[in-house]
């Protein structure tokens, strides 16, 4: 368990904060490209770490992302008209460029310079693989940008999506390398969603008794679990840890490589970033079709939002013949949906004091160790880990050998090449 100073250290990522200033020093997913999709488009909110921010695509085509409310009066930039370059305030035309500089104050005087002197607080941005990240730290301290090799690929081997959760980014996260739970919640589903039913991974993974082996990485942790699989061999499943928020699922049969990000808008919701990628095909018709329509790790959204179809207002349209059958573990549909609930069934922030952790919860324990002294040791000096774009060149991977085989001997798999496909049963 986590004391309740630990557990505040880790969940708050305001300005200010031990976390909010690790976070910081990271490119951030901000949102989709695709939500600004051509220039001079609507400005779009984002809230990211508890700052309210608003997202504009200039007449040039570039990114900007700056404080949501306008210097004057504190209008927000919403409402303002985008054009020419510039977000314009709506209510007395006050205008801002890319950088948050006011470039116009049309009820000035022609030879007023005052302009000149209100500047909104921006961040840079950038756009790749259909996200546009953003930088929010110290801008002497920005660090080269991400190589996560699904963000690498050509568009047609990529698929990315984001649904809003009602909870801290931290739980959400933890869920994300909680190896054990998958033989237990996502069992159901394992059987019938069409990336994982007939693969031998889905059928290995009945063992409700993994046997975990973590080790730390330059970017975070390797985390492995271990189930029985043929006489003297293991099923293995090796998932990627990388700071700050991002997982690497295992695969399974030829599908392609999942993950995940975990982003807090504020700390009780985060977006939960969903990405599958194949490193040597396009993804096809099958896994474009699942994934499009919300089954397995995505969620059906409500049109025009990021909220799910299933939520905690109704319950996550839960089935309780379906729960009593098998047919889906919890009686809730859909592996993301699953996850869902049960994470904020915990309430937004849960009190970690009152856990009982058990030997399966390793990683998590760990994870939250590594947080932690990231996050103390900055005003020391330390550089956070992760930083450097050659920690993101990994992969995850499932495969069946010995169980003794040392986590040395696997390396070279989990290395994301150009061109090489990954390790999957």
């Amino acid at each position: 368990m986590a004391t309740i100073e630990q557990n505040k250290l880790l969940t708050q990522t305001g300005k200010n904060t031990p976390m909010g200033n690790l976070f910081r020093r990271y490119w951030i997913p901000a949102l989709l490209s695709e939500e600004i999709p051509k220039p001079d488009c609507p400005p779009v909110r984002v809230k990211l770490l508890s700052e309210q921010l608003i997202a504009f695509r200039n007449t040039d085509g570039q990114v900007g992302l700056m404080d949501e409310f306008c210097a004057h009066r504190r209008v927000s930039l919403w409402f303002g008209r985008n054009e020419e370059n510039g977000l314009r305030c709506p209510y007395h035309g006050w205008k801002y460029d890319l950088n948050g500089q006011c470039v116009d104050i049309p009820s000035e005087p022609p030879e007023s310079t005052f302009c000149n002197k209100v500047k909104l607080t921006a961040y840079p941005c950038v756009e790749r693989g259909g996200v546009v990240w953003v930088y929010m730290g110290p801008p002497e301290l920005q660090p080269p940008l991400p190589e996560f090799e699904w963000a690498l690929v050509p568009d047609s081997h990529r698929y990315v999506s984001k649904r809003l959760q009602e909870n801290n980014y931290l739980q959400a996260m933890e869920g994300g390398i909680d190896g054990s739970h998958v033989s237990s919640l996502h069992s159901g589903e394992l059987k019938t969603d069409p990336l994982h039913k007939g693969t031998q991974g889905a059928k290995y993974q009945s063992d409700l008794r993994p046997k975990f082996e973590v080790a730390s990485s330059a970017g975070g942790m390797v985390i492995v679990a271990k189930r029985a699989a043929e006489p003297g061999q293991s099923y293995w499943r090796v998932t990627q840890w990388i700071m700050p928020w991002y997982t690497m699922i295992p695969p399974y049969g030829d599908h392609g490589v999942h993950g995940h990000a975990w982003v807090p808008i504020d700390d009780e919701n985060c977006f939960a970033w969903s990405f599958t990628h194949h490193p040597t095909r396009p993804l096809n018709e099958t896994e474009l079709y699942s994934m499009q329509n919300g089954q397995g790790m995505y969620a059906e959204l409500i049109p025009g939002t990021y909220k799910t179809v299933a939520n905690k207002s109704n319950d996550y349209l839960m089935d309780r013949s379906a729960q009593n059958s098998g047919l889906y573990y919890s009686g809730v549909k859909g592996i993301g949906m699953q996850d869902a609930s049960v994470q904020e069934s915990m309430g937004p922030i849960v009190d970690r004091s009152l856990e009982r952790l058990v030997s399966t919860d390793i990683a998590i324990v760990q994870a939250r160790r590594r947080l932690l002294a990231a996050a103390e040791g900055m005003p020391n000096g330390a550089e956070p880990p992760a930083l450097d774009p050659a920690t993101h060149r990994v992969r995850s991977a499932s495969f069946v050998a010995a169980s003794d085989i040392p986590l040395s001997q696997i390396e070279e798999i989990l290395e994301a090449k150009s061109g090489k496909a990954h390790t999957t049963i």
